[in-house]
């Protein structure tokens, strides 16, 4: 018994010196600050003790031990479509592939929804609360664009029918074009 008394006032004893170590706080030549349990040409700071508290001995207050109120429910939304451009709509070549995408919500788009834009499968604008996009620069071709409702937890809660649109642009190669870069050398030139 005796033993093991000595046993715990040295294990005792060796943790209060460890808890109590001294710490020393040195400037370096380059005006680094280094703390160290070295005194040296250091200076010692006394340290705060810590409290520790095992989380498993923790009582929850009375305010967490509430049980938690559902989120009031998602507005369900009657009409949620693309409205401009039309289905099978083409844009002729002057527009240089800018559009602008409009869309019909109804009930109006609540405060913590918001609208992304997918051009061919992939989102083309990011959520935000609107009802108005703009594409610019589409390249010529067939595009899908669908419009999805992003709930405030980021999920998809609703998306519209696909609309496809048809992209007329100028190609390089026309002869006319002033971008084409084999304009200059037509044998047709200057005749």
């Amino acid at each position: 018994m005796l033993v093991s008394v000595i046993s715990i006032c040295l294990v005792a004893g060796a943790a209060s010196s460890a808890m109590a170590a001294s710490v020393y706080r040195h400037v370096d030549a380059a005006g680094n600050v280094v703390y160290s349990d070295e005194p040296g040409a250091g200076t010692r700071v006394d340290l705060k003790p810590i409290t520790v508290v095992d989380p498993t001995e923790v009582e929850p207050s009375a305010d967490s031990r509430q049980s938690v109120t559902p989120e009031a429910p998602a507005v369900e939304y009657e009409r949620f479509v693309i409205t401009r451009p039309q289905n099978q709509q083409t844009l002729p070549t002057g527009q240089a592939g800018d559009v602008q995408v409009r869309l019909a919500i109804e009930p109006a788009l609540q405060r913590g929804d918001r609208v992304q834009l997918r051009v061919d499968g992939k989102v083309s604008q990011s959520p935000m609360h609107t009802s108005v996009f703009v594409l610019t620069q589409l390249p010529r071709g067939e595009h899908q664009l669908q419009a999805d409702l992003v709930d405030a937890q980021g999920q998809v809660r609703l998306s519209t029918p696909p609309v496809t649109l048809y992209v007329q642009r100028a190609s390089i190669n026309l002869p006319a074009n002033p971008n084409n870069p084999d304009r200059g050398n037509s044998p047709n030139r200057g005749k």
